[in-house]
């Protein structure tokens, strides 16, 4: 397969896109705001009742769907709760997305958010004895900050927008906070679903997990997504060896993160954007 049938070839640039070419955090961006908005406006809070996660669930399996919709249902008289999580959503995803290519990191996050759910609520299960409903997207979007943090722990950030601090130990503070929370009775929030998310984030950098085709309908997006093997090649030979220094390159950022590479890997990655774009003219 030659490098322009590979999916990450097929990706936008990262962050928001006004315009018809959106990438796929962004795209969740806009699904959890309507679904929010929607629900404010027009279902005074049924929409997110129904699509939260109950803990009558194992006395309900037929309702598994919630494992799922609970991540994009937030609390429709505290705004707050949306904005919280797509910003971080944003900040950490659009730089994680093209890494991986946006059917990759779509599987990934929709099944942090099952993961999360699943082990988050025998966790609040096991530490506070019982709970009712668990919604919001924060699993997900834990299980996107530890990935960030493992491909780029020395990038500096701004905690709290004032702060310089290293990557590795923001990473470091979100888990002391949800360690803490944990163990706090008058806390609302499932800090075990921050856990587990954050954890399938970690072990999907560590193993390469690609549990994506759990999810009903993944494959087939991926499916859609690759365009179609082209089948003249009037330079076989220079694709080819192109094809395996580009997997080399991609296979260093996944490891140690972009800022790894040298400025003649940069230069690879650079023309063979540029071949591509040529020939998708």
């Amino acid at each position: 397969m030659g490098i322009y049938d590979r999916d990450y070839y097929q990706e936008p640039q990262p962050g928001m896109r006004i315009g018809g070419n959106f990438s796929i955090v962004t795209k969740l961006i806009i699904l959890n705001a309507v679904i929010y908005f929607a629900d404010a406006l027009f279902f005074e809070g049924q929409l997110c009742h129904s699509l939260a996660l109950k803990s009558n669930l194992a006395q309900q399996p037929w309702k598994c769907w919630e494992l799922l919709t609970y991540g994009f249902a937030h609390d429709p008289s505290n705004i707050v709760h949306l904005l919280g999580n797509m910003f971080c959503l944003w900040f950490f995803g659009r730089d994680v997305e093209p890494i991986y290519g946006g059917s990759k990191f779509l599987g990934f996050y929709l099944t942090a958010i099952i993961f999360a759910g699943v082990i988050g609520g025998v966790g609040e299960s096991l530490v506070r004895g019982s709970w009712g409903t668990m919604l919001g997207a924060s699993g997900g979007v834990a299980a996107v900050i530890i990935l960030y943090v493992c491909h780029f722990p020395r990038r500096e950030l701004l905690f709290w927008g004032v702060i310089p601090i290293r990557a590795w130990m923001l990473g470091v503070v979100f888990l002391l906070f949800d360690f803490y929370g944990t163990f706090d009775p008058k806390s609302k929030v499932a800090h075990t679903a921050h856990f587990a998310g954050a954890a399938y984030g970690y072990f999907f950098f560590r193993t390469k997990w690609d549990l994506s085709l759990l999810v009903p309908g993944a494959d087939l997006i991926r499916r859609l997504r690759r365009p179609k093997v082209r089948i003249h090649q009037p330079d076989a030979a220079e694709e080819d060896s192109m094809s395996v220094e580009v997997d080399r390159i991609l296979e260093k950022i996944g490891q140690t993160g972009e800022g790894s590479l040298t400025a003649k890997e940069r230069d690879v990655l650079q023309r063979a954007s540029r071949r591509y774009q040529r020939k998708h003219r």
